[in-house]
């Protein structure tokens, strides 16, 4: 749920026990929406998806990503309407990437 109604968002604990209940947040940045989940549906969390990982670069600093593979996995296992929605697009985009390391 976003808070797109409260300028001021909700308040919410960030300590050990909020972080071991929750199964996502998702947030309202100055850059925009952002979803964290901690295990995502259909992979078994960080273990699982840092196999396959893909090294990028944000403002600067080098992190790691799930690969477009693992998130189409994951939208899959989701189900909601919105990631079957994406998933064309996002095998297209993975089959092109695919073509072009041939």
């Amino acid at each position: 749920m976003r808070t797109l109604d409260l300028p001021e968002g909700l308040p919410f604990a960030h300590d050990a026990r909020s972080l071991t209940s929750a199964g996502g947040w998702n947030l309202v940045t100055d850059a925009g929406d952002l979803d964290i989940l901690f295990v995502p549906p259909g992979t078994q969390g960080f273990s699982d998806l840092r196999r396959d990982a893909v090294t990028i670069e944000i403002l600067g600093s080098s992190t790691s990503v799930a690969s477009l593979a693992d998130i189409i996995r994951s939208k899959e296992a989701a189900g909601r309407p919105k990631d079957v929605a994406a998933i064309p697009l996002l095998r297209r985009v993975l089959d092109e990437i695919e073509r072009r390391r041939r």
